[in-house]
């Protein structure tokens, strides 16, 4: 009884470390799409460049699928209404955080789009009518203080393109919600071919739209070849990112995996600086700091939540059952 005991602890364990280090890898990868992202942005539209991302990805999973016997039709049998919303908010969420890449920093922007969690417990609250304490507003609050620090309405340090990370936040927040709703309800490859294919189908109309009435912000824009491979890289590290993402949540609880995205920051400032020379000021580093203590609080009330189910569960399990 003990050994099998240990044992189970000891699988546990494993997974849950092996759902860490996914979790890292995949919010450590993201901001290298952002910069491709942000570097392809200066020759092609927003629009274009995360409709290239998720076409790229599409094809990418087709490819895997193909080598692990997977079929076209049983990937378009997880693709459902659901995940074409879901998909679709993810698209809209790229479309702003690509915009704002074209004019702002890449640490700045994923500084204020990392007001997410605040957003995602407003929708939660609002949207599946969560409980939301006193205590979890007020790490709302201060989330979004940090949020007001980066941005310094008023002043020329960021202007307008500050609220396209918020807008990205929003939507991704979304789109967050929606995944609560379909966890476990289709394969990794299903969910990232769902991704891909809402992705395209969202975006390309925008862009023939953008192209007839001759909106350049949106417009077609012919790659050059030397831009092509940077598209198929996007895709590669959307895939990626997203795989790690999806397999660290399978292996250990979401209150534990959250914190850990603030990890990204870190990576977005090394990726910024090598490949653009960009330094966060001050005021940046103070508004991270706000966002990621709220973030952080959140996470910790979740988890102490989600302990105190399981204890609760296990005390309703454990007590004599009256047999009639």
């Amino acid at each position: 009884m003990t050994t099998t005991t240990a044992s189970t602890d000891s699988h546990s364990s494993n997974a849950g470390l092996h759902g860490i280090l996914f979790m890292v890898a995949g919010m450590s990868l993201a901001p290298l799409m952002d910069g491709t992202a942000k570097y392809l942005s200066s020759f092609i539209s927003p629009v274009e460049v995360s409709l290239g991302r998720f076409l790229c990805q599409a094809l990418i999973v087709l490819l895997i699928a193909v080598f692990m016997g997977r079929s076209f039709g049983s990937l378009m049998k997880e693709v459902n209404r659901i995940q074409l919303i879901r998909g679709a908010c993810l698209a809209i969420c790229s479309i702003f955080f690509f915009s704002s890449l074209k004019y702002m920093p890449l640490a700045d922007a994923i500084a204020i789009f990392f007001v997410q969690p605040m957003i995602l417990t407003v929708l939660s609250a609002v949207v599946l009518k969560e409980k939301v304490g006193v205590r979890r507003w007020s790490a709302v609050v201060v989330g979004m203080v940090g949020a007001l620090i980066i941005i310094r309405p008023g002043s020329s340090a960021l202007g307008w393109p500050s609220l396209l990370p918020l807008a990205a936040a929003t939507s991704f927040a979304a789109y967050l919600v929606l995944t609560r709703k379909l966890s476990g309800s289709a394969s990794l490859l299903g969910i990232q071919f769902a991704t891909g294919v809402a992705g395209v189908l969202t975006l390309t109309p925008l862009v023939v739209i953008a192209s007839l009435f001759g909106f350049e912000a949106a417009a077609w824009t012919t790659p050059d070849l030397t831009h092509l491979p940077l598209f198929v890289l996007m895709g590669i590290i959307s895939f990626a990112s997203h795989g790690c993402i999806v397999l660290a949540f399978d292996r250990a609880p979401a209150s534990v995996l959250a914190p850990l995205s603030y990890t990204e920051i870190i990576s977005a400032t090394i990726v910024g600086f090598v490949l653009f020379g960009d330094v966060p000021d001050m005021f940046v580093w103070l508004g991270v700091a706000l966002i990621a203590s709220g973030g952080l609080y959140i996470a910790h009330r979740e988890r102490t939540a989600a302990k105190r189910q399981t204890e609760s569960e296990e005390l309703v399990d454990s007590s004599p059952k009256r047999h009639y």
